[in-house]
């Protein structure tokens, strides 16, 4: 089953409440309207965390921030008006749990290990503009906690210096395809890299990070073999925030996991096969030898007075052998099927 992942990141908008509303979305159950079977909602949710002192340049914290978007007059107050304390990271985590969710958190500096102090996440993030900062990523996997990382910014050699570092700690690694594109334009997505990655890093499990408008590209990604999909949810795309507009809000979210959850009960084995609910349509559809004139008693039965009709349920053409040249037991009109009571 694909493993999704709601990511709150900042649109919680500096509010625990928010944030475990949110929560609530993504843990809701899905029904399949069509057979009536409530689905899993979403596996985890995903916050992050910066530390202030290892963001930006000093010059870049206190330069003006005016946009609508902005929470404060500068962008080092923005920055902070946005962040959740270790305390409060801790009451959200507890908050998922429970709901039955997993926590991952995205750990954007050294600094922001405290809150190991508080609980341990199910899993790291990397972002992936974090890729190449190789002492972050040492220290992350020195923690042993299983990492997740996405390779928006990154080529193939920036991916393998990565790996290279957290291997040396431990395997427990997943690969996100990703485009840091906000949104994504479909030209930009190429979904085939889902497909380089399993090729290439079979060791790790591959999955896609998602920023496209819609549900449309995640879907394609599970039925590529991805087998985690990180998508931005929120409960109002209106809402002020750069990521809100950008995000699912609760209808998207609840046709996103239906149709990933559908398209996982789907995909099946590689195999050609009928499968038992079929006989009904088989039996009923399908069509049998039938006369296509009236054959009275005691006619040997030739290839020029049969054809095909349904239902299904007697002789297939592959059969005609046990037709063609038996004999008629009884008159038999035009257009009925033939069945081995009817034949001497």
């Amino acid at each position: 089953m694909t493993y999704i992942i709601g990511e709150i990141g900042q649109n919680h908008n500096g509010s625990v409440e928010l944030a475990k509303v949110i929560i609530d979305l993504a843990s809701r159950e899905i029904k399949d309207e069509v057979f009536g079977n409530l689905l899993r909602g979403m596996d985890a949710v995903k916050l992050t965390k910066r530390d202030l002192n290892q963001e930006l340049s000093q010059s870049q914290m206190s330069r003006i921030y005016d946009s609508p978007h902005s929470f404060g007059k500068t962008y080092g107050e923005h920055r902070e008006k946005l962040e959740l304390s270790d305390e409060e990271h801790f009451e959200v985590y507890k908050y998922a749990k429970t709901k039955g969710l997993d926590f991952v958190e995205t750990l954007c500096a050294v600094g922001c290990l405290s809150i190991l102090g508080y609980f341990s996440p199910d899993k790291l993030k990397v972002a992936s503009r974090d890729l190449t900062n190789l002492p972050l990523l040492e220290a992350l996997a020195e923690t042993k906690i299983p990492i997740i990382v996405s390779t928006g910014m990154a080529g193939k050699k920036e991916l393998d210096d990565a790996i290279e570092v957290i291997t040396k700690y431990h395997s427990d690694l997943s690969i996100l395809h990703c485009v840091s594109q906000y949104p994504t334009e479909p030209k930009n997505v190429n979904l085939n890299t889902i497909k380089y990655l399993l090729a290439n890093y079979s060791d790790f499990v591959i999955g896609y990070s998602d920023h496209t408008i819609g549900i449309s590209t995640p879907v394609a990604a599970v039925a590529m073999g991805a087998k985690i999909i990180e998508k931005h949810i929120t409960l109002d795309r209106r809402m002020k925030g750069t990521d809100q507009a950008g995000s699912l809000g609760p209808d998207g979210v609840y046709r996103m996991v239906r149709d990933i959850r559908i398209l996982d009960q789907s995909m099946g084995i590689e195999d050609i096969f009928i499968v038992p609910e079929t006989a009904t349509a088989k039996e009923k559809l399908e069509r049998s030898i039938a006369t296509n004139k009236k054959i009275k008693s005691g006619t040997i039965i030739t290839e020029a007075d049969i054809h095909m009709l349904s239902p299904g349920d007697g002789f297939k053409w592959a059969e005609r052998h046990q037709v063609i040249g038996k004999k008629m037991k009884e008159d038999l009109l035009q257009n009925e099927i033939i069945y081995t009571k009817d034949l001497i």
